[in-house]
């Protein structure tokens, strides 16, 4: 059974992490400035998050979006999850074709370092919508 038992549940856990993200004093200017909206497709179950450039700060989308992704990135829900964790860094993810993108990935690998917060985050978040850590 995939760790999120509903499109509206991992809408609502990565939604609020990725929020958490866009609202962060020096993540979310740093992240805005790179100018690129990304799309992440999730499967098991499906859905998408939007990382939209806005103003001041990056906007959050869950679902459907009119927007056009300049970066792509294909992955499921249980690895995602992984990776919040940190039991899958991305480029392991990517050789293992656990991970499918499409655009300028030296731009997403440049963003990885502002991530730190919501990985410090996501436990936390795991423990107050029920997942599991131990994966």
């Amino acid at each position: 059974m995939p760790i999120f038992e509903s499109t509206e549940k991992m809408h609502e856990v990565l939604g609020s992490l990725f929020q958490m993200l866009a609202d962060d004093p020096e993540v979310g200017p740093k992240a805005n400035a790179e100018n690129i909206n990304i799309v992440f497709y999730i499967h098991d179950p499906e859905g998408q998050i939007w990382l939209l450039h806005g103003d001041p700060t990056p906007t959050i989308v869950t679902g459907p979006c009119d927007a056009t992704g300049d970066i792509e990135m294909w992955i499921s829900g249980d690895d995602c999850h992984a990776f919040w964790l940190q039991k899958a860094t991305l480029p392991v993810l990517l050789a293992k074709r656990k991970v499918k993108a499409k655009g300028p990935m030296a731009k997403v690998l440049g963003l990885l370092p502002l991530l730190q917060p919501a990985f410090d985050a996501y436990p936390g978040v795991c423990e107050k919508y029920g997942l599991p850590t131990d994966v």
